[in-house]
């Protein structure tokens, strides 16, 4: 598999536009009518695996993710990595924050950042990020290492599938294919500044173990329509 960023602007066959919930897999027809929360620009053409309907960060979300975290990282940090980037939710808003020198987009599914290409194109964000093609941890330690000392990461990493929404408190050991103590040790080999996407159901006391030399931790929650649609927290403050 690649490591190296990616130029190419070819859509693959996985990647979908539906302009019908009745064009979709059964599994993702109810969040056909949330098309609009996830890309404002829906409409002009953005494409998404059938996966991706469940796991993109809805935009109004990202957007508020995007402006706090370029509000109180250090003036020094110039570089925002997104180590799971998917369809490009979250990296497209990083991007049109204005706050970053570049942000990189790592995605390890060919036909997931394939879309993420073609999605940061509408948003006219195409030129700002970087996108890379590969396991985020190779990658890290391969290519972005050099960058470290300028670096944030954010990192929305695989829960196993929309069935993390039944659990009361989520398990953050049970997460596949990487557990929250394994993602923060290959984090911290780059930075200590890690942002951390988690479901909003997460056990907290398992990453205050995980955290024990912080003083705090901080955990912020983000709401639409009354309800929580993603918890991010900060291992090592960057306020």
């Amino acid at each position: 598999m690649s490591t190296s960023a990616t130029q190419g602007n070819e859509a693959l066959d996985a990647c979908k536009h539906y302009t019908d919930h009745r064009q979709m897999p059964w599994a993702v027809q109810k969040y056909y009518h949330q098309r609009y929360d996830l890309f404002s620009k829906y409409d002009d053409g953005i494409l998404m695996t059938d996966s991706a309907w469940y796991g993109v960060t809805p935009e109004p979300v990202a957007n508020k993710i995007a402006q706090h975290i370029a509000a109180c990282a250090p003036s020094i940090k110039s570089i925002l990595i997104d180590c799971f980037a998917g369809v490009g939710g979250n990296a497209i808003a990083f991007a049109r924050s204005g706050r970053w020198k570049r942000v990189y987009a790592i995605e390890q599914d060919e036909n997931v950042i394939s879309c993420g290409r073609h999605n940061a194109k509408l948003y006219g964000v195409d030129q700002k990020i970087c996108w890379y093609h590969g396991d985020c941890f190779e990658i890290l330690k391969n290519e972005l290492s050099p960058l470290a000392q300028y670096s944030v990461i954010f990192a929305s990493p695989p829960w196993g599938g929309p069935g993390y929404r039944t659990d009361a408190v989520f398990d953050l050991t049970t997460m596949q294919p990487y557990s929250l103590q394994q993602l923060l040790d290959l984090f911290r080999r780059l930075t200590e500044d890690i942002v951390l996407f988690l479901p909003r159901t997460s056990d907290l006391r398992q990453v205050a173990k995980a955290n024990e030399d912080s003083e705090r931790i901080k955990a912020i929650h983000y709401c639409m329509e009354g309800a929580s649609k993603a918890c991010i927290v900060l291992p090592n403050p960057i306020t």
